[in-house]
């Protein structure tokens, strides 16, 4: 029988090292790939390409280098900043996960003879029925099952995750006790191409453009102030107001026609419903009824109990038993049954 060969992303950190590992423990003929994404301190930057590539050489199998750069520019950040500027706040490493490490990585496995992919993410592919599922991790605190509802049943099918079931703790042992270089490497937290967490200056960078003041309103209409920049603003955002109101303001809501800002006090953040757009149904083939669940409205978010109704085939409705803090556009809502995920998709507006 042939050996099954799988193509593992490797970022240059502890999670996909160890994974590699893993892969080469269950004798599958395994190759690792680092994407170069964007020429900044992440994205497949060098250091990451040489620690990737030193460790397939501990672990004794190929390294290969896939520069994705053009795709990530056009399906990532030009979306990214486009949804800024309508006045959402974006998830990037989701439209990451969609179109490049599980679609062209994918793509290009495919058209080198690879059976699978693999991936550093902590969470777990399943079967169930006759559908593939991703399910959460044993390591709970590390959980990335929401940054993946938007794989489809191809994508899925074709994608190992080996680090389901370790603790994050065990991961790094593992690699401690291989010898790997990337065993204490620290964690990125932060959007790979804003490394400084400065989304504003890198859009305005990127465009060659700055964003207009305009003015902060309250939810009755009245202008009581001006802001630097729509841009700038994020719904729940307090602090970084630029003045003071004699009070505590909170953005509740951005107007990107009028370049308003709307401002109001805490209550105001509170919804127990939201729309969902482009929803991707991952347990079932769709949804035709109400369906009771446990709904996720942002990566730190915990999930909370809700129904979820049908509006058309790619969007729902997503009413919630208590109401949810802000909950914002262009931001990923991700619905549970227990540890599965069901379905998910993109608030709006």
């Amino acid at each position: 029988m042939n050996q099954k060969k799988v193509l593992v992303g490797m970022s240059g950190g502890v999670d996909s090292s160890v994974a590699a590992q893993l892969l080469i423990n269950s004798n599958l003929g395994t190759t690792g790939v680092t994407l170069r994404l964007y020429e900044g301190e992440k994205c497949g930057s060098l250091n990451d390409v040489r620690d990737a590539a030193e460790v397939c050489e501990k672990l004794g199998i190929e390294h290969l280098v896939l520069d994705l750069k053009n795709q990530f520019e056009n399906a990532v950040i030009d979306k990214f900043i486009a949804e800024y500027q309508l006045g959402n706040t974006p998830n990037p490493c989701i439209e990451c996960n969609k179109h490049i490490k599980f679609g062209e990585m994918l793509k290009f496995a495919k058209s080198e003879g690879f059976d699978y992919i693999a991936t550093g993410h902590y969470a777990k592919i399943q079967k169930q029925g006759d559908r593939f599922v991703v399910v959460k991790p044993k390591d709970k605190s590390k959980d990335q099952s929401y940054v993946l509802y938007s794989l489809n049943q191809e994508q899925l099918g074709s994608t190992v995750m080996p680090l389901g079931d370790l603790t994050k703790a065990e991961v790094r042992e593992i690699a401690e006790a291989k010898g790997l270089i990337t065993a204490h490497k620290s964690d990125s937290q932060d959007i790979c191409f804003v490394p400084d967490g400065d989304y504003t200056d890198f859009i305005s960078k990127w465009l060659g453009v700055t964003f207009p003041e305009g003015d902060y309103v309250d939810v009755n209409g009245k202008v009581i102030g001006r802001h630097k920049g729509m841009i700038r603003y994020t719904i729940g955002q307090r602090k970084g107001l630029g003045m003071g109101f004699g009070k505590h303001m909170y953005v509740l809501d951005k107007s990107p026609l009028e370049n308003k800002v709307i401002l109001g006090d805490e209550d105001g953040l509170f919804k127990k419903s939201v729309v969902v757009k482009d929803v991707n149904f991952m347990a079932m083939e769709s949804l035709t009824s109400p369906m009771d669940c446990l709904g996720k409205l942002r990566y730190r978010h915990n999930e909370q109990p809700c129904r979820i109704t049908p509006i058309d085939e790619n969007t729902l409705l997503a009413e919630f038993t208590e109401p949810q803090r802000a909950p914002t556009p262009g931001q990923a809502a991700v619905f549970y049954d227990g540890d599965t995920v069901i379905c998910g998709g993109v608030i709006s507006r």
